[in-house]
């Protein structure tokens, strides 16, 4: 949504994408920009989610209904894939060597590759803890937290695993929060998480977004914000999204942008991962 001027007139244009096709409205402002213009911005934006709701919730009825018909053994089967593509995708952003047909070599025929042993370690925690996390219906807590990144990294990086961060990180050019206010950051990211009134796949972005601006951990932030991104949207019944390796540059771009322009990104893609099930 921006804000344009034409002959000394204001308007106010969103555009967005409705059944394959882009829309664009403009409101009428006038020689002056209102007062109340977060108001027209919000009044703007209904039609463009009324649609992209109605989408979210074809979504998750389809994807419920193909998993009620899916016979127990096979959706064992099913998670398990999903996991191995997931371990490899999230891990291979953060810099792992392991490619797919060795993660799935680790995790199922229990053969180490010739890589390096903290890439095999964290391959195989990663894949325990993802099925766990599908398994186990926990809220998300500080405690929840803090045991997945010393499953995932106690063998790895004894010195930082399963407690937050007492220095200062960066990433590229982005520089955390100080490490002093990342308990109360943490505190107001739970409480957001409690009481947030949204759709389960705007939550997920929003969370995402916050977490990966507090980066609470010395290391692993982005595993464990991944998988929080799946816990939400497995435990609230909508089907789950990998962020792909190959993919990663726009991930990356989108968590450079506001909060706003991140979640536009995420909902975009997600429709797109899943699209075959509110066509």
């Amino acid at each position: 949504m921006r804000l344009i001027k034409k002959g000394g007139y204001y308007y106010l244009k969103h555009s967005f994408r409705k059944d394959g096709k882009v829309i664009t409205r403009e409101k009428y402002l006038g020689r002056e920009i209102p007062k109340n213009i977060e108001k027209t911005k919000l009044e703007l934006l209904k039609e463009s989610q009324k649609s992209l709701y109605m989408n979210l919730e074809k979504i998750r009825y389809n994807f419920q209904q193909e998993w009620k018909r899916c016979p127990e053994s096979a959706k064992q089967r099913e998670k398990e894939e999903i996991a191995l593509a997931f371990t490899y995708n999230t891990n291979a952003i953060e810099g792992s060597t392991i490619t797919l047909e060795e993660t799935r070599e680790i995790i199922i025929d229990k053969t180490a590759p010739n890589k390096p042993l903290k890439d095999i370690r964290e391959t195989e925690e990663h894949f325990k803890t993802f099925l766990e996390m599908l398994d186990k219906p926990k809220k998300i807590s500080k405690e929840l937290l803090l045991k997945w990144h010393q499953d995932i990294f106690r063998e790895t990086k004894p010195d930082i695993a399963g407690r937050f961060r007492d220095f200062l990180v960066r990433v590229g050019p982005y520089r955390a929060p100080d490490w002093q206010d990342v308990k109360d950051l943490m505190k107001g990211f739970f409480k957001f998480l409690k009481e947030a009134k949204l759709n389960p796949v705007e939550l997920t972005a929003r969370a995402h977004y916050k977490f990966e601006k507090i980066h609470p951990f010395g290391d692993g932030n982005g595993r464990i914000g991944r998988l929080i991104m799946n816990h939400i949207l497995w435990h609230h019944g909508y089907p789950m999204i990998i962020i792909e390796y190959a993919k990663r540059k726009s991930y990356y771009k989108a968590l450079q942008r506001n909060e706003d322009g991140f979640v536009n990104y995420f909902l975009r893609r997600y429709l797109t991962v899943h699209k075959r099930r509110y066509v």
